[in-house]
């Protein structure tokens, strides 16, 4: 069974024919701390990632994401970028989990706030 879903999905993982291609044409470049792997052409001229569990954009770092795209010509194992104090930590995207982002004054929130910039309409 987890071959066939291996042959069939590519959300799972990294499909039969991405294995293949991988082992035959690419190089190891590095690994981020989530445990995804990078890989380019021994060219240089694609490069690709093997997300370490569910395949999802959001999972991979600015940093990647700029060698990903050609923006960094050096992989962030090699240069890495100098980062600001204030900056945070990568976080994939929390849409859709207890953790997502609910602004004030949604129906979302647990505990409604008190809105005080809005008052009601009503007929005289």
């Amino acid at each position: 069974m987890k071959f066939l879903l291996r042959f069939l999905t590519w959300w799972n993982s990294q499909t039969l024919g991405t294995q293949v291609y991988t082992a035959r044409k690419g190089v190891k470049v590095g690994e981020d701390e989530e445990g995804n792997i990078y890989y380019q052409t021994r060219d240089g001229k694609r490069r690709w990632v093997i997300f370490n569990g569910v395949v999802e954009a959001s999972r991979v770092s600015p940093d990647w994401h700029g060698w990903l795209h050609h923006t960094y010509d050096e992989p962030p194992t090699k240069a890495p970028l100098a980062h600001k104090a204030w900056e945070l930590p990568h976080q994939e995207n929390q849409t859709g989990t207890p953790a997502a982002y609910v602004p004030p004054g949604s129906i979302r929130r647990p505990e409604p706030v008190a809105r005080s910039d809005y008052e009601a309409w009503s007929p005289r």
